[in-house]
């Protein structure tokens, strides 16, 4: 049995994220004056930091989100891991099931549905506790909320339906 992900969905999903937040947060056709005024953030701050150093984690850090949010996308995973995560090893009948349901929703449309739930029930929440301890308002919240909501589902999308 192959595996129930395309290998290269995860690097492109990771990148995807970038893409993203390269356009959420751009102060020309995005959110980046709302972001930057509710953050606190400055001109002079935005350009102190690494930002080799911000990308290649923020790389990192979203192909680290790309693993986890496979395993609400596809739900071949679920199947696997009902038999140790050794397809070899499976019984005929993990044969049979996944011969007849190892395609069932591995589509763009069903990866995004999942990506969205994630961020709206993952994201949001994590992000909305941080913020009010930090005393942000809630646009700062939505601002934020939005770009990874819509980042998951995009994300999402991507796992499931290459």
């Amino acid at each position: 049995m192959e595996l129930p992900i395309n290998p290269i969905a995860i690097p492109i999903a990771a990148v995807a994220a970038l893409v993203v937040g390269a356009l959420w947060y751009n102060p020309k056709i995005g959110f980046g004056n709302l972001w930057m005024r509710e953050s606190g953030m400055t001109e002079e701050k935005m350009k102190s930091g690494k930002m080799a150093v911000i990308f290649g984690l923020s790389l990192v850090f979203a192909a680290l989100l790309s693993l986890l949010l496979m395993q609400f996308t596809n739900h071949q995973w679920g199947a696997l891991g009902m038999v140790g995560g050794e397809p070899e090893t499976a019984k005929a009948s993990f044969d049979a099931f996944m011969a007849d349901y190892g395609n069932e929703f591995r589509t763009f449309k069903h990866g995004a549905l999942h990506g969205t739930i994630f961020g709206v029930f993952g994201a949001l929440p994590i992000i909305g506790t941080i913020a009010l301890f930090e005393r942000k308002s809630a646009k700062y919240i939505f601002v934020n909320a939005g770009y990874w909501i819509l980042t998951l589902a995009v994300m999402g999308a991507i796992l499931c339906g290459l």
